[in-house]
């Protein structure tokens, strides 16, 4: 990108608010079908017996089957001392080994229908797709991090031993895993999977950040980081302490970008002007007037931060030599529509990372 079109970039946001005083994260209906190809040869039964906990003792409770290839697993955490339930769409072929892709939700969890199974076409396009897709619930506010002391209204969060050493195990030898693994995320989980991929070195063979901003302790940073958490009334400071506290620094990826090298990376953002899929008849709005008017507001300026951190995290991979995609749209606010774009172009990233045929 030339410095006029970054220039013009930064003409393009000049408008539009950076407050980031309340997180809005749209809720659109997509129908999410299980069309594709016949049942995989794994029953739920055989899923049960071939699950092994984790280390630590985190393990299978029980699956459930919703609908053709979908499941539901309820999952123990040692760390958190609680079920999880984790959404999974299995690879076609269930007797041999597939790559796992985790999706991660935004700030609410994917909680309350805003979830990736239920916003995107996640179904169809992975129909014929030799991956699972593992997508947690829960995690409201809480950077998918493992927080320093319990919070009294977000309970105790330790998503970070939960993601990287309980749940892969489980899901490896429960749906057949490869052992190689990819993770993208929205918006919070956009920084989210830099931080995982720092915290676990080689579990990831690839990261997508959708609408993220990777830089979390400078002033900006902070600002961001404290709005999302305190959007769900918990507290920043036990998560990772007052803002002077090092712990900041430390889970800051831009400041230890230099180690993601080596892991596929794609970074998307709009700008937060109006684009192609923010109208009347777009993804979820269904002429919906007040849904659009909150993607064109507070999904705007969402977007527009997320742009800005996305610029600043291109230039410091750059001076790095660290590899990496960017998708810098000159449009499109803080959406799910966009977020599935996303997933699509950035596919081919993965599996290649992955070694995936398909």
């Amino acid at each position: 990108m030339t410095g006029t079109h970054t220039r013009a970039r930064y003409r393009l946001r000049a408008g539009l608010t950076r407050s980031c005083a309340v997180l809005a994260l749209l809720w659109f209906q997509t129908a999410v079908t299980a069309a594709g190809p016949a049942p995989v040869p794994v029953t739920v039964p055989e899923i049960q017996l071939t699950a092994r906990s984790s280390p630590d003792g985190s393990h299978l409770v029980d699956v459930a089957e919703t609908t053709n290839r979908m499941l539901d697993l309820r999952v123990y955490s040692t760390a958190m001392n609680s079920v999880i339930t984790v959404k999974v769409l299995r690879a076609p072929d269930g007797s041999t080994p597939a790559p796992v892709l985790y999706l991660l939700n935004g700030a609410n969890g994917g909680l309350d229908r805003s979830s990736w199974f239920e916003q995107t076409d996640i179904a169809d396009f992975f129909a014929d797709k030799q991956v699972t897709l593992v997508i947690p619930l829960g995690g409201r506010g809480s950077y998918f991090t493992d927080w320093r002391a319990d919070d009294p209204v977000l309970g105790r969060q330790r998503w970070t031993t939960f993601l990287t050493r309980e749940l892969p195990p489980v899901v490896n030898s429960a749906l057949n895993g490869s052992g190689a693994n990819a993770i993208a995320g929205i918006s919070m989980a956009g920084t989210s999977t830099f931080q995982l991929a720092l915290a676990a070195p080689g579990l990831y063979r690839a990261l997508g950040s959708y609408s993220g901003c990777a830089r979390t302790s400078d002033p900006q940073g902070q600002a961001f980081v404290t709005a999302v958490v305190t959007r769900w009334a918990g507290n920043p400071a036990n998560m990772w302490g007052p803002p002077t506290d090092p712990a900041w620094a430390a889970a800051d990826p831009y400041l230890h970008a230099d180690r993601l090298r080596g892991i596929a990376i794609f970074v998307s953002s709009g700008t937060g002007l109006p684009g192609p899929l923010d109208r009347l008849d777009g993804p979820g709005i269904d002429g919906d007037v007040p849904k659009l008017l909150a993607q064109l507001t507070s999904g705007a300026a969402l977007e527009a931060v997320t742009d800005q951190c996305a610029l600043a995290l291109r230039d410091r991979l750059a001076t790095l030599d660290v590899p990496a995609t960017f998708t810098l749209r000159p449009t499109g606010t803080h959406s799910w529509g966009y977020w599935q774009q996303d997933l699509h172009n950035s596919w081919p990233l993965f599996a290649r990372a992955l070694g995936s045929d398909r």
